[in-house]
C-alpha cells in the first residue's frame, strides 16, 4: 500500500461517475484526461513543476460536459491526471526503458505513441518536457494499471453495456481538448476514419456544430484513440465518437484557468450536445440508412 495520502484517495476513487435520474438518452459521455488530483510522490519524483505537469490535462472538460446529466446521459471522468496514467492508450503501450527491472506481460514495442513518449505511463508531457528524473520501479506500472486504469475501463464498459441493453443502441462520446494553433479548427470529430461510428452519426454531429458557427474537421489531426478503437462497434449499434475542443475557445492555456469566455462557450456547447443527444435513434441502428434531418439547416 502507498504512504501517499493523495494516491490512496485516488485508488479509493479513481473516477467520478455521475448518473442521471432518468437515463433516457442512449449516450455515455467520458472525460478521460480532465483529472487534476496529482499524487505528492509523483510531483516529488518529477523534474517538472505542477503547472508544467498540467500541460497534458484536458483541463475543465469534465465541467464543460457536466450538463449531460440533464439530458439523461451519464458522465464518467477520471480523477487521476493523464500525465500519471493515460487511459486512452492500450495497457500494452509501455516504455520498458522507463522502468527498473523487466516489465511483466506483453509490451507493444511498435507503438508510435510509446516511441514518442506518450504511452499508457507517459514519459513526457504534451509540450515534450521529460517528466521523471529517474527510472521507476517496474511494480509501479502494474499498480497504476490495476488501481486506476482497469477500474476506469471496467466502469466505462459497464456503462456502455447498460446503455445498449436499455436502448438497443449506445453512443460513447469521448471528450477531449486540444492545444490551440493557427491551423487547428474549433472542433475535431474522430471516428477512426469510419471504423468506430456510423457515417450518419458523424455527419449529424458535424452539422450540429457547424450550425452554431464552429469550424469542424474530421479525423485530423485526431482520429480517435484506444477508447474509440476498443468500444466502437457500429455494426452492433455501439458507436464511439471522439470530440476534441480547441482550448482557445474556453481556456487560458498559460495559466490553465477558465478564460473569460468560458461560460459563453459552455452555453453554445450545451446547445450543440443537446441537439446531438436528440438524434433519431433509428439512425444509430445498424440498418439506419435514412438521410439526416437537421432543423438548423
Amino acid at each position: 500500500m502507498t504512504e501517499d495520502a493523495d494516491l490512496a484517495a485516488l485508488y479509493a476513487e479513481p473516477f467520478r461517475l455521475a448518473w442521471p435520474d432518468d437515463p433516457r438518452a442512449p449516450f455515455v459521455f467520458a472525460s478521460p484526461h480532465s483529472g487534476r488530483h496529482y499524487p505528492r510522490n509523483f510531483v516529488a519524483k518529477s523534474k517538472l513543476g505542477p503547472l508544467s505537469l498540467r500541460r497534458s490535462e484536458d483541463a475543465f472538460v469534465d465541467g464543460l460536459f457536466a450538463h449531460v446529466l440533464d439530458l439523461g446521459a451519464p458522465l464518467i471522468a477520471a480523477r487521476f491526471p493523464r500525465a500519471y496514467c493515460d487511459v486512452n492508450r492500450s495497457p500494452a503501450e509501455l516504455d520498458a526503458a522507463m522502468f527498473d527491472g523487466r516489465l511483466p506481460g506483453a509490451i507493444d514495442t511498435t507503438s508510435p505513441r510509446v516511441n514518442a513518449g506518450l504511452g499508457v505511463i507517459p514519459r513526457i508531457v504534451r509540450d515534450g518536457a521529460e517528466i521523471y528524473r529517474d527510472k521507476l520501479p517496474w511494480r509501479e506500472a502494474e499498480e497504476r494499471l490495476s488501481k486506476l486504469y482497469r477500474p476506469y475501463h471496467a466502469a466505462l464498459t459497464r456503462l456502455i453495456e447498460m446503455t445498449h441493453a436499455r436502448h438497443g443502441v449506445a453512443v460513447l462520446i469521448d471528450c477531449h481538448s486540444m492545444p490551440s494553433a493557427a491551423v487547428v479548427p474549433d472542433i475535431v470529430l474522430g471516428d477512426r476514419y469510419g471504423m468506430s461510428a456510423s457515417p450518419l452519426l458523424m455527419r449529424y454531429a458535424e452539422r450540429v456544430f457547424e450550425a452554431r458557427g464552429f469550424s469542424v474537421a474530421r479525423n485530423a489531426p485526431y482520429a480517435g484513440g484506444y477508447t474509440t478503437h476498443l468500444h466502437g462497434r457500429p455494426l452492433r449499434g455501439v458507436h464511439a465518437l471522439q470530440i476534441e475542443i480547441n482550448r482557445a475557445l474556453y481556456l487560458d492555456e498559460e495559466r490553465i484557468e477558465p478564460a473569460p469566455r468560458f461560460e459563453k462557450f459552455r452555453a453554445s456547447l450545451e446547445d450543440a450536445i443537446g441537439e446531438l443527444v436528440a438524434i433519431d435513434r433509428a439512425l444509430l441502428m445498424p440498418s439506419g440508412s435514412r438521410d439526416i434531418p437537421l432543423a438548423a439547416e
